[in-house]
C-alpha cells in the first residue's frame, strides 16, 4: 500500500483533537452541532467554496417533520440544453455536516454539468435518529423532482453524497425503484457508508485519518440508538437490500479509508444485479480526502470524474462503462 498523504494524517490528528467524536456524549455532540466553521481565506482554501459562474441561493421545501433547509446552485449564465436536476447529500456520520460545507463540491457539479444541484440539509442524530435522515432525503428528491422546472432543471436526474450521504444517496434510490418514483438515472456514491453492520477493526484503529473504529461505532450509535435491528434495515444498510434495477453508480474510495472494503462489495453487489459500475480507489487518499481540496489534488481528481460521469449519465456527453480503476494520489 502507498503511503497516506502525510497532509491529510495531520489535518486527521489536528481534527481528532477539536472534535474527538469517539469520546463525546450526546450533550457534547449536539453542542458541537451548533458550532459554524467560519468563512475566510483559510477555510475558503481548505474546504473550497462556489466557484465563479455559479449562483446559490438558500431556501426550504416540505419535509415530513416541517421544512427542510436546501441549498440551490445553479449556473449563471444561460444555456439552450437541458439541465439535469442533482441531490447531493453531505456526510458527516449522520451527526455532523451543514449547507456550507458543500458549497465546493456542488458549485463544481453546477458549473461543469450544467446541472441543478439542490444541497440537501436534512436532520441529525442524535437529537434525530434513524430513519430521520433517510426520510428527509427522500422528501427532498421527490419534491425538487416534483418541482424541477421551478427550479430551473429541465434534464434527468441524479443523486450524489460523500460517506453517510454516499449512505442515504443510494437508499434514496432504493426509495425511488420501490415506490415507483422520481426516476434517477445517476449516483455518485463517494466513499459511502454502506454496511452498519461490518466490523472495521482491520483496518480502523486509533490513528486512523479522521474515521478511527471509537468513531465509527459512536456515529453508529448515535444514529441508530438503542434498537439491535437497526443496522440490518436496508435502509440503513443498503449492502443488504435487493440491487435490481438501481442506477448506474460511480463509487470511489480511498486506500487508507476504513469504508474501502465495504465500497467495493457494494460495486459487486450492484453488478451482480446487472447495474453498470465505475468503481475507483485513490491510491493513497484516507476518508474524507475530497472534502479537503486545498490539502490534496486528489480531490480535485475525484471530483472531476464525478462531473464526467454524471456528464454521461445525465447530460448524455460520452458514454458509461463498467470498470475498476485506480486514482492517482499527489
Amino acid at each position: 500500500m502507498a503511503r497516506v498523504d502525510p497532509r491529510l494524517r495531520a489535518w486527521g490528528w489536528l481534527t481528532r483533537r477539536m472534535a474527538p467524536v469517539g469520546t463525546m456524549s450526546e450533550a457534547e455532540v449536539t453542542a458541537l452541532q451548533a458550532r459554524r466553521v467560519p468563512v475566510n481565506a483559510v477555510t475558503r482554501w481548505l474546504f473550497g467554496a462556489v466557484p465563479a459562474g455559479v449562483e446559490a441561493a438558500d431556501r426550504t421545501v416540505p419535509g415530513p417533520a416541517g421544512d427542510i433547509p436546501v441549498r440551490v446552485y445553479r449556473p449563471a449564465a444561460a444555456g439552450s440544453a437541458a439541465r439535469p436536476l442533482v441531490l447531493y447529500f453531505h456526510g458527516g456520520g449522520f451527526v455532523l455536516g451543514n449547507l456550507d460545507l458543500g458549497d465546493w463540491i456542488c458549485g463544481t457539479v453546477a458549473a461543469q454539468v450544467g446541472a441543478v444541484v439542490v444541497s440537501v440539509d436534512y436532520r441529525l442524530a442524535p437529537a434525530h435518529r434513524f430513519p430521520a435522515a433517510v426520510e428527509d432525503c427522500f422528501a427532498a428528491l421527490d419534491w425538487s423532482a416534483q418541482h424541477a422546472a421551478e427550479l430551473g432543471a429541465t434534464g434527468p436526474i441524479g443523486v450524489m453524497g460523500e460517506s453517510a450521504g454516499g449512505n442515504l444517496a443510494t437508499v434514496a434510490c432504493l426509495l425511488a425503484r420501490d415506490r415507483g418514483g422520481p426516476s434517477v438515472s445517476h449516483q455518485a456514491l463517494i466513499y459511502p457508508a454502506v454496511d452498519m453492520t461490518a466490523v472495521h477493526k482491520t483496518t480502523a484503529g486509533p490513528s486512523t485519518p479522521f474515521l478511527t473504529d471509537a468513531d465509527i461505532a459512536a456515529y453508529h450509535r448515535f444514529y441508530l440508538g438503542p434498537d439491535d435491528d437497526a443496522a440490518a434495515n436496508p435502509w440503513a444498510s443498503p449492502l443488504l437490500a435487493e440491487h435490481a434495477g438501481l442506477p448506474p453508480a460511480l463509487i470511489q474510495v480511498g486506500e487508507h479509508d476504513p469504508l474501502r472494503d465495504g465500497g467495493k462489495r457494494y460495486a459487486a453487489a450492484l453488478r451482480a444485479a446487472g447495474v453498470t459500475v465505475r468503481l475507483t480507489e485513490y491510491i493513497g487518499m484516507t476518508h474524507g480526502f475530497v472534502n479537503f481540496p486545498g490539502l490534496t489534488r486528489a480531490a480535485h481528481q475525484a471530483l472531476s470524474e464525478v462531473c464526467a460521469e454524471q456528464a454521461a449519465a445525465l447530460a448524455g456527453h460520452g458514454q458509461l462503462d463498467d470498470v475498476s480503476r485506480e486514482g492517482t494520489a499527489d
